[in-house]
């Protein structure tokens, strides 16, 4: 899987993709992780990449010239399986989503930035809208990372025990059950019994009840999906 990030503030987020399980995927050769600064795609001498908007409103906007040009030398080179815009107003990402995605081959994430980007960036050239939450970011930086994550993580192969992938919370649309390690007993703090018996189909039961339990108690809105 290859996925190219464009976004204003680069240095924001080279480092988390040179560091643990994103740095792991890379050097497997299972991910490529492209950082475009969008200032690169700028023509004038102050290299700029916002304007005032239309209409008088506030804040500033993102220019569709180098947004446009950048897009357009990636897809030059090969084809992409979408153009996603990190925006809060986007569909909320999910467990799911970050599944369908990480079948994808190749994937461009745009940085949302300043008060948005020109509408017209969105009509012709988005393929896909995605949020992180119900809050506003400084800029899409963060939002790209949570879901290059979240992608790349699943993708076979990255992580050496792919059933702890499986059983993470939200697959399935259920929380994960509560996990225990050594000591079993802790200052009277005891591992529940079922887990030290080595049956392994009562685990299995006790497993999906607690995560049943679980997503009942914290996450209701799951088991409606």
């Amino acid at each position: 899987m290859r996925i190219d990030i464009i976004t204003v503030l680069p240095e924001m987020i080279e480092g988390f993709f040179n560091c643990s399980i994103m740095k792991r995927a890379q050097n497997k050769g299972l991910a490529e992780i492209h950082i475009h600064n969008l200032r690169d795609y700028t023509e004038d001498k102050y290299r700029r990449v916002d304007d005032y908007p239309f209409g008088g409103f506030a804040g500033m906007v993102m220019k569709i010239e180098p947004i446009e040009r950048c897009i357009n030398a990636l897809k030059a080179e090969r084809e992409y399986d979408e153009v996603i815009f990190t925006t809060p107003d986007g569909k909320q990402f999910n467990q799911p989503m970050a599944n369908n995605l990480s079948l994808a081959q190749n994937l461009i994430i745009l940085c949302g930035h300043f008060k948005g980007i020109d509408y017209r960036i969105r009509e012709h050239l988005i393929t896909k809208e995605i949020s992180i939450g119900d809050y506003v970011l400084t800029g899409g930086e963060l939002a790209a990372a949570v879901m290059a994550d979240a992608i790349v993580r699943i993708i076979p192969g990255v992580i050496s025990d792919e059933q702890s992938a499986l059983s993470d919370s939200f697959q399935d649309n259920l929380l994960a059950a509560p996990v225990y390690t050594r000591p079993a007993d802790y200052k009277g703090w005891k591992v529940p019994e079922i887990l030290l018996s080595g049956h392994e189909a009562k685990i299995k039961e006790w497993e999906l009840q607690q995560s049943l339990e679980r997503t009942k108690k914290l996450r209701p809105d799951l088991l409606e999906e």
